[in-house]
């Protein structure tokens, strides 16, 4: 059996663990997860569920959650990540709306450092979610263009700068809106990728299979 920990990880990480778990069994196992919020159990669940396996999940105390999966021989994640590319399909994302459909040739763009409108700390933690999940999926983008408020992600002391810089090390082109970086004084401080124009960023977006914006 193989435990998974993810108390106290934020969407989409439990997920991604649980799906690495799967690729780790080989064909067939048992895995328990252990998460601290329902959302969780129930975005662990839907993966595991569309993968064919069988989840059983119990509380076990206040913010305590164990997910019990069990994967058959013929169970389609069975392969693991690497050798599964490609093979995820829309009912494995999860509630928080991370992506993690293989599209083909995507592009990402960025047009803030906060995902959603609201509370801007919670803004600014689902973002850094997001560009983590960027970095946990089988098929990467082709590029990643950032603009506005989005450009100030990837400068020194961006707390996405790591999985950027990992994307970037993978082959992600990390595309960054020189005007933007411009106005807000920190082009000088550009730490991933490259500076790019409005006409490369329209060129970017209309000669993509997908666009992807959080």
């Amino acid at each position: 059996m193989i435990t998974v920990n993810a108390m106290g990880d934020v969407c989409p990480i439990p997920v991604i663990k649980t799906r690495k778990a799967i690729g780790e069994l080989g064909g067939s196992g048992q895995i328990e997860v252990l998460v601290d919020n329902e959302t969780a159990v129930r975005n662990v669940t839907k993966m595991a569920e569309s993968s064919g396996a069988e989840v059983a999940a119990e509380k076990l105390g206040e913010g305590k959650y164990r997910v019990n999966i069990t994967v058959g021989a013929g169970t389609e994640d069975g392969a693991g990540p690497e050798e599964g590319k490609g093979q995820i399909t829309e009912d494995k994302g999860c509630e928080c709306g991370a992506d993690t459909t293989d599209h083909g040739h995507t592009v990402v763009v960025v047009p803030s450092d906060k995902m959603g409108d609201g509370d801007d700390e919670l803004g600014r933690i689902l973002m850094k979610s997001f560009l983590f999940a960027v970095t946990q999926l089988d098929e990467l983008p082709e590029k990643m263009v950032f603009y506005n408020g989005g450009a100030k992600l990837t400068v020194e002391d961006s707390p996405a700068l790591g999985d950027l810089k990992s994307l970037e090390e993978q082959g992600v082109e990390i595309m960054t809106c020189g005007t933007c970086l411009d106005f807000y004084g920190i082009k000088d401080k550009l730490a991933v990728g490259t500076v790019t124009n409005m006409y490369s960023i329209v060129e970017t977006m209309q000669q993509a299979g997908r666009v992807i914006r959080p």
